[in-house]
C-alpha cells in the first residue's frame, strides 16, 4: 500500500473510532511506524510500504482504536521540549503541568546565590517535573518521591536519558516517608492525585481504562493527598521556602480556604492554565529563607 493511501485510511478508521484529534495521531502513529519526519510522510506519498511496517502500524491502530493512549502505545511523550518514556505505569505528563515548571523556575532562576536545592517533588510519576527541573538547573540537587516502585523505574530511565541522574535522587515513599526527618526544602512541588474519585467514571476512555488509578483519585472532591500537604509542608518547607501544586480547575476554593487556615503560610495564590482555568496552587512559608539570611551575615562580616 502507498503512504498516501495509509495515511488517509488510517485518519478514517481514528475517526471512526472516536478519537479526537485524528489527523494529527495518524500523523504520527505512522512517522513512529515507519521511521519518517512529517515532511517526508507527505513527500513520501507515493512510496510503497513494506510489510513488516504495516503489521507494526495495524497492530497500534488496533490498540488506538480501543482507546489506548497513544503515548503508551509508541512509549513517548513530549513535555518541555524533551522525549519522556512512559508506560503504563505512570500518568501521562500534559501540557499545563508545564505551567508548575515554569512557575517553580521563576522562584529558583530570580534566587541569589544561585539556587542550589535541595527541591523536592512529591509524586514524580514519569519524573516529568523532576528532570525538567533538573535541566534547568545544573546545580540544584532533587529528591523525587512516588509510591509505585514501577513509576520509579521510568522517572529513574528519564533522568539517564536527559543526563541528570546524578542530581535526582529517587525514593519510593508516601509523601515524605523516605526523607530524612529534619531535612527542609527551599523549593516543593507536587502534581498529586486530584481527580474526585466520584467522577472518575466519567473520564475519557484513555484515563480511566488506562492510567494508572494511583495516579489519578483523589478520594472524595480529589482532595484526599492535597489536605496532607499542610503537614508535610510544617514539617519540610523551609523558612522562606516556596511550594507549587497541580489542582484541578474545580478546587480553587477548596484548596485556598484549606491553606489560608494553615498559619505559617503567605501569598497563597492559584495561576490559571492556557485555558484560564485554575491550575497551580502556590505559597510561601513565613520566615527568611536561607540564602537571604546567608547574604546578611556575609554583609555584616
Amino acid at each position: 500500500m502507498l503512504i498516501k493511501r495509509l495515511h488517509e485510511s488510517t485518519g478514517q478508521r481514528l475517526q471512526a473510532a472516536g478519537i479526537l484529534e485524528s489527523a494529527r495521531e495518524a500523523e504520527l502513529l505512522l512517522e513512529e511506524a515507519l521511521g519518517l519526519d512529517r515532511a517526508h510522510l507527505y513527500l513520501d506519498g507515493a512510496t510503497e510500504i513494506p510489510a513488516q511496517a504495516l503489521a507494526k502500524l495495524e497492530a497500534w491502530l488496533v490498540r488506538r482504536c480501543a482507546r489506548e493512549p497513544l503515548a503508551y502505545i509508541i512509549g513517548e511523550q513530549e513535555f518541555w521540549s524533551l522525549s519522556f518514556r512512559v508506560t503504563p505505569a505512570v500518568l501521562i505528563p500534559r501540557p499545563e503541568t508545564e505551567l508548575l515548571v515554569e512557575a517553580a523556575l521563576m522562584v529558583a532562576t530570580t534566587a541569589a546565590p544561585p539556587f542550589r536545592g535541595p527541591l523536592l517533588d512529591v509524586g514524580t510519576g514519569s519524573g516529568a517535573i523532576a528532570v525538567a527541573l533538573a535541566r534547568e538547573l545544573p546545580e540544584a540537587l532533587i529528591y523525587a518521591v512516588d509510591r509505585s516502585p514501577a513509576a520509579l523505574e521510568v522517572a529513574q530511565a528519564n533522568a539517564i536519558r536527559h543526563g541528570v541522574a546524578d542530581r535526582v535522587r529517587f525514593i519510593a515513599t508516601d509523601l515524605l516517608g523516605g526523607v530524612r526527618p529534619g531535612r527542609m526544602f527551599p523549593l516543593v512541588v507536587s502534581n498529586p492525585p486530584y481527580v474526585a474519585r466520584e467522577i472518575l467514571p466519567d473520564l475519557q476512555p484513555e484515563v480511566r481504562e488506562f492510567e494508572p488509578r494511583l495516579a489519578l483519585d483523589g478520594g472524595p472532591e480529589g482532595l484526599a493527598i492535597i489536605r496532607r500537604f499542610p503537614a508535610l509542608l510544617k514539617a519540610a518547607l523551609a523558612p522562606g521556602g516556596w511550594f507549587f501544586m497541580e489542582i484541578g480547575a474545580d478546587q480553587q476554593t477548596a484548596v485556598l480556604d484549606l491553606f489560608r487556615a494553615t498559619p505559617f503560610l503567605e501569598q497563597i495564590e492559584v495561576r490559571s492554565d492556557f485555558a484560564g482555568l485554575p491550575r497551580v496552587f502556590q505559597a510561601r512559608r513565613h520566615g527568611e529563607s536561607t540564602c537571604r539570611a546567608a547574604q546578611r551575615a556575609d554583609r555584616r562580616a
